[in-house]
């Protein structure tokens, strides 16, 4: 669905789009550029019956699941020369989440590159896809998902940034203690607010073309 909506905002010069999705189920999502052996326990994944996926944006694998709501901002660069940047982006994403979430009561803070944290743990990451005239941000925020999952489908990293140090999953990875509605709207504010809309048949019908064509294949989920 992403990408399809990238790609609208991208051909059509449209407005900003901001998306939440969370799923009921567990599965494994891969940056695009990771090798899917050094990041997933396989073995375990397949005897549990968790799916493998692999996104379009960049950075870590994550397990998705309840207790982890995701958010998709696709964001116009005209008017933002700080999205032309990779840490330029980042520092205005994060920095307005950071900011949002200060005005709700809550210390969360920068960390590193692509991070969120609070008390010392990880409870955002964040990851982008970039396109001529736009940028794909995906982010998760953790409210209810605990570490052992991550432990069991998850490999610890080969990359890890400099602020997580050598803590294991079960150490580095914290959560929010909020409602998923109160997070949603401390996202809508950081981005500037906007009104619910439906989708466009069009994007939808791009959504399914992707999914079966592109993102359900084998020969995309192990690339590497």
């Amino acid at each position: 669905m992403d990408e399809a909506l990238l790609d609208e905002v991208e051909s059509s010069a449209g407005e900003d789009v901001l998306r939440f999705w969370e799923s009921a189920t567990p599965f494994v999502v891969l940056g695009a550029a990771q090798v899917l052996r050094q990041e997933v326990d396989e073995e375990a994944c397949l005897k549990d019956g968790v799916a493998i996926m692999r996104r379009c944006s960049g950075g870590g694998c994550v397990l998705q699941g309840p207790g982890c709501l995701n958010f998709a901002a696709i964001l116009t660069y005209a008017g933002r020369p700080d999205l032309r940047s990779f840490r330029g982006s980042y520092r205005l994403i994060l920095g307005r989440l950071a900011k949002a979430f200060e005005d709700r009561g809550f210390s969360v803070s920068r960390a590193g590159v692509s991070d969120l944290a609070l008390d010392g743990g990880k409870v955002s990451g964040n990851a982008q896809c970039r396109r001529q005239k736009t940028i794909l941000h995906h982010g998760t925020l953790l409210y209810g998902m605990g570490a052992a999952g991550m432990g069991k489908y998850l490999r610890e990293p080969v990359k890890r940034p400099v602020w997580r140090r050598e803590r294991p999953h079960h150490t580095f990875v914290g959560r929010i203690d909020a409602d998923p509605a109160v997070l949603r709207a401390v996202v809508c504010e950081a981005f500037g607010g906007g009104t619910a809309a439906p989708l466009e048949p069009r994007v939808l019908d791009a959504a399914r073309k992707l999914a079966i064509e592109k993102y359900a294949t084998r020969k995309w989920i192990y690339r590497r």
